[in-house]
């Protein structure tokens, strides 16, 4: 694609804009900062990839999932602000499943250790650790405000911390992981998904596009697992005193 074929697609952003001016929807100033930023951030990312890439250094690789860790766990504090601990829980759940899955395709030698392979795939699962994070602490604080006399009966009765928010914490996670399985089940139907479309536009083979795709699925799966199950049980120990008494969304983020 050329940069005048780009420009010219441009019409897929006024056609939004004159329709949010139109029906007063008070969105054109976002549609217009959303769109500027996108384009800046996606063409500084495009010359620091090429950069990392020609390269070949692992130090550079490294460097790069070091800042797209920072970037996700950075936006995700924010959302979880009001429980103790919450940056250093995200930033270890976020490590946590970035070593267990990169680690699992290069142990069995599903993707070689080259940056074209390793920093896209990375950026992908980090990524929907981070959607799925943000889905599971927004539940789950709404689920602890709405159950906040449930959770101190069940203690006045001598129950444990863990059984008085296993339900509140089972219902933020289940939550935040049917988006995900929902949109698998209908994959190839609704929609072809982005890397499956990038490689065939790109003029790749499809049943190799159609292999690809299905491992990031499955890594997408299993990062809405493990970010949910980890933020949840690493961060409600942290909402009772040594007195196992509920203390609740906290004001600040320790």
């Amino acid at each position: 694609m050329s940069f005048t074929s780009l420009a010219l697609t441009l019409v897929f952003v006024i056609i939004p804009i004159i329709l949010a001016v139109v029906l007063k929807l008070g969105l054109e100033k976002d549609i217009i900062i959303a769109s500027i930023r996108a384009t800046i951030q996606l063409i500084i990312i495009g010359y620091i990839l090429q950069f990392v890439f020609d390269s070949k250094s692992t130090i550079f690789m490294l460097l790069m999932i070091v800042l797209i860790i920072a970037a996700a766990s950075q936006n995700i504090v924010k959302k979880g602000k009001g429980i103790p601990h919450i940056k250093i829980i995200i930033i270890v759940t976020l490590v946590f499943v970035e070593l267990f899955s990169m680690g699992t395709l290069l142990l069995f030698k599903i993707i070689p250790f080259e940056a074209q392979y390793v920093i896209p795939i990375s950026g992908m699962i980090i990524g929907n650790c981070m959607v799925l994070s943000l889905l599971f602490l927004d539940r789950f604080k709404s689920e602890l405000s709405h159950n906040e006399e449930t959770i101190e009966l069940i203690l006045s009765f001598g129950g444990t911390p863990k059984e008085a928010v296993h339900h509140t914490l089972k219902s933020a996670i289940k939550t935040s992981m049917i988006p995900t399985i929902e949109s698998q089940k209908t994959v190839g139907l609704v929609q072809l998904p982005g890397m499956m479309s990038g490689l065939i536009i790109g003029g790749g083979d499809p049943m190799e596009a159609v292999m690809y795709q299905l491992l990031i699925l499955f890594l997408i799966l299993n990062a809405a697992a493990l970010s949910s199950i980890l933020v949840g049980f690493l961060s409600y120990p942290f909402l009772f005193n040594e007195k196992l008494q509920f203390l609740g969304i906290q004001d600040d983020t320790k």
